[in-house]
């Protein structure tokens, strides 16, 4: 009996140990596995969970909750765990809903890698280089340059929103995992640009957003294909710079112009979208009629003035001012500026107007011509002396010009401009205005009486005059005709015989009757030969007196002649 007591003991004995043995192998098993549990309770902070072991375990509420979102769970809900010991020193379980969900997510993620398939998950915190993202459980790195195709400067909206993935790297032992959004972005544009361009034409509508901005133009994204619009085609006004209309990130909408299928490239306008303003141009803008505009453009040639959105003209440097003619536009106008312009002519068809700012002023050419007709006499400052006369300031803005012949009657002008310097206060008179080509022509000779051109005007060629001898020199005479007529007669002129011709016969003072060979208007001086008028006075009297039958000296003609030139001869 007591060996069957023995046997029995020894059984059950056996029996314990292999369930002690059996429940502590299956301990080791649980501790680092995932295992299912239950939920029992919940609290502000925490969550209990029995996963079947001798006491609950307490996992942290937020363990529960995804980024940006509430926690969804209750009393009763089954959840996938991971235990990390059967119980802590408190006796409880020690339970990670986080690293259960990390153990699944890892499989599923190298499970997407494999595949190449896209991945959910949220952008939830900022790293140096980049961004974290919780993928279901799994954190995983978004480094800066894989955020967006362009650089984003505000992720506020990314922030905490589920977002599609593609897993670039993945090292489980590591711990580390490397996503891009880019990809997932550049895929999508792929697709979309394939179907945009098979579908584009030209005069279509589109909405894109700007990419870049350059100095002639800016790109825009049409979603997935780049066009470029030209700073002309942004608006009908003039824009110098595209950043005057745009900026980076704008939407903007935008026609297609021109589409080339082979290389792709795309021109866009945004005018197009607008009405042309030149079509009402002519109708709005009367030829003489008053406008106020802005000047928009300045060049050397003049400045381009802006009348209304998308219409300019230009004036040209030569209608800008009545009396600058050598100024730079710039020194008359400025940038910005507003001006009244008068409109000269209009172009449809090139998109041109001409306008002028000086026609807005009164023409001073007109108005001195209104004040100061020819004959007028005047008195001016000598402003500018030149090679071919004296400037006279007249008004403020305009001069006249005395010619250098019309400074003296008697001095060449050469000589007579020397008599004047900047400054001096001449009189002169008005002998023309020409309105037209902006001149006013004066003199000074004509405030006096012009005696030297009366005598001159009634000397010619061939006439015998008396004139008085005021200087004897080795080759002539230099002699006087009127009042102030100068002449010379040459040494080989003074006589016939050439015995005669020497200048030391004639005295200072003296009179002598000469033959006018030559009159030079131009330089008011006469030409005169006392041997050409013997010869003339000679051939007259031979005409008169001579005859083969009287049988007379040609001594006794001249004779003759003479005394009844001179009147002391009577007919015999």
């Amino acid at each position: 009996m007591s060996e069957t007591n023995e046997a029995v003991q020894a059984a059950m004995n056996e029996n314990f140990a292999d369930l002690l043995a059996e429940s502590f192998n299956e301990s080791l098993t649980i501790e680092g596995s995932v295992v299912r549990g239950i939920v029992v309770s919940l609290d502000k902070d925490s969550v209990m969970i029995d996963v079947g072991l001798k006491s609950e375990g307490r996992i942290p509420m937020k363990e529960f909750t995804s980024p940006g979102q509430e926690p969804s769970i209750t009393v009763g809900d089954e959840v996938e765990v991971y235990v990390e010991r059967m119980e802590d020193r408190n006796g409880q379980a020690m339970l990670s809903r986080e690293k259960a969900r990390r153990e699944e997510a890892w499989a599923a993620l190298e499970e997407a890698h494999e595949k190449q398939e896209r991945v959910t998950g949220v952008i939830f915190g900022k790293v140096k280089g980049g961004f974290t993202v919780d993928l279901d459980g799994a954190t995983a790195f978004l480094p800066g340059s894989q955020v967006d195709i362009r650089p984003v400067r505000d992720l506020g909206p990314l922030m905490n929103t589920p977002q599609p993935f593609q897993i670039l790297k993945i090292d489980r032992k590591r711990g580390n995992i490397v996503v891009s959004r880019r990809a997932v972005l550049e895929e999508s544009r792929a697709e979309a640009r394939s179907e945009l361009v098979s579908n584009l034409q030209e005069g279509q509508v589109l909405t894109g957003i700007v990419k870049n901005i350059t100095d002639y133009g800016a790109f825009i994204d049409l979603g997935g294909v780049d066009g470029l619009l030209h700073v002309t085609d942004i608006a009908w006004r003039r824009i110098n710079h595209p950043s005057e209309a745009l900026q980076v990130g704008q939407s903007v909408e935008v026609q297609v112009i021109r589409f080339n299928t082979e290389t792709q490239r795309i021109s866009l306008g945004m005018k197009q979208l607008m009405a042309d303003p030149w079509e009402t141009a002519k109708a709005n803008f009367e030829i003489g009629s008053k406008v106020t505009g802005r000047v928009t453009n300045i060049t050397d040639y003049g400045a381009f003035v802006e009348l209304s959105d998308g219409v300019e003209g230009l004036v040209h440097v030569s209608e800008m001012s009545w009396t600058k003619k050598n100024v730079h536009p710039g020194k008359i106008v400025s940038t910005s500026q507003e001006v009244e312009v008068m409109v000269l002519d209009i172009d449809s068809a090139k998109r041109r107007i001409s306008l002028g700012l000086k026609q807005c002023n009164d023409n001073p050419w007109e108005n001195f011509n209104t004040t100061n007709m020819a004959g007028t006499e005047i008195e001016g400052e000598v402003r500018n002396i030149t090679e071919f006369g004296l400037f006279v300031g007249l008004t403020d803005e305009i001069d006249g010009l005395v010619h250098l012949s019309d400074i003296s009657w008697d001095v060449p002008g050469d000589e007579a401009i020397q008599s004047f310097k900047k400054g001096d206060m001449v009189k002169a008179k008005v002998l023309e205005v020409d309105v037209d080509k902006e001149r006013i022509s004066l003199g000074i000779k004509q405030l006096t009486e012009d005696t030297v051109g009366e005598t001159l005007s009634n000397i010619k060629k061939g006439d015998i005059v008396t004139c008085s001898i005021t200087t004897v020199t080795d080759g002539g005479l230099e002699i006087e005709v009127g009042e102030g007529l100068t002449g010379f007669i040459r040494r080989s002129d003074l006589s016939r015989d050439r015995a005669e011709q020497r200048p030391e016969r004639f005295a200072v003072g003296e009179k002598v009757d000469a033959q006018v060979t030559n009159v030079d208007a131009s330089a008011r001086k006469l030409s005169l030969s006392i041997k050409a008028r013997e010869m003339t006075e000679e051939k007259q009297a031979m005409a008169e007196y001579g005859s083969s039958d009287s049988g007379a000296s040609l001594g006794d003609i001249l004779g003759a002649a003479l005394a009844k030139r001179d009147g002391s001869g009577d007919d015999k």
